[in-house]
């Protein structure tokens, strides 16, 4: 049972995280397949390599905190997924497709930029200045990646309406 102290709750969120990462590498190949408009393929393929490197960083928390790297099931991003699944199943040949996956993968950005954010100020709260960094760099791509999907969510939006 972990402590139930600022501890023990960053060793878990950070569990919670590598499952979450490790769980996107898996789902942003198929985002990318789907995906219609050339800019939002590369997008999801230019955050599948930064997705790998978001792991690399998490086991190197793991490593300054001297655990072995592993997650815990996350239920929210389990969930989140299955949710951008099922869009891309149900308008799949559509207009809105594009639009409803960029939707999808800004779900998928908010809960990383949350949990990241958490991590980030629990890190800093608790001396962890390497870890920080590592968070905060993770942070800032998440956090551009989501307004690069906002910025194509635009052009998705007005083909979706105009078809």
């Amino acid at each position: 049972m972990p402590d139930k102290n600022l501890n023990g709750l960053l060793v878990h969120t950070l569990k919670d995280v590598y499952f979450a990462e490790n769980a996107i590498l898996k789902a942003l190949p198929k985002m990318a397949k789907a995906a219609k408009e050339p800019a939002l393929q590369k997008a999801f393929q230019t955050h599948l390599q930064q997705t790998e490197g978001h792991v690399v960083r998490l086991e190197t928390v793991f490593k300054l905190l001297k655990l072995k790297p592993e997650g815990v099931p996350c239920e929210a991003i389990k969930g989140i997924l299955k949710e951008g699944d099922e869009v891309g199943e149900e308008f799949d040949g559509g207009s809105a497709l594009d639009a409803g996956l960029i939707a999808a993968a800004q779900a998928v950005e908010h809960y990383e930029i949350a949990r990241y954010g958490a991590l980030k100020a629990w890190a800093t709260e608790l001396g962890l200045g390497q870890a920080a960094n590592l968070f905060g760099e993770t942070l800032t791509e998440e956090e551009a990646t989501d307004e690069l999907l906002t910025g194509l969510s635009k052009k998705s939006n007005k083909m979706a309406v105009a078809a």
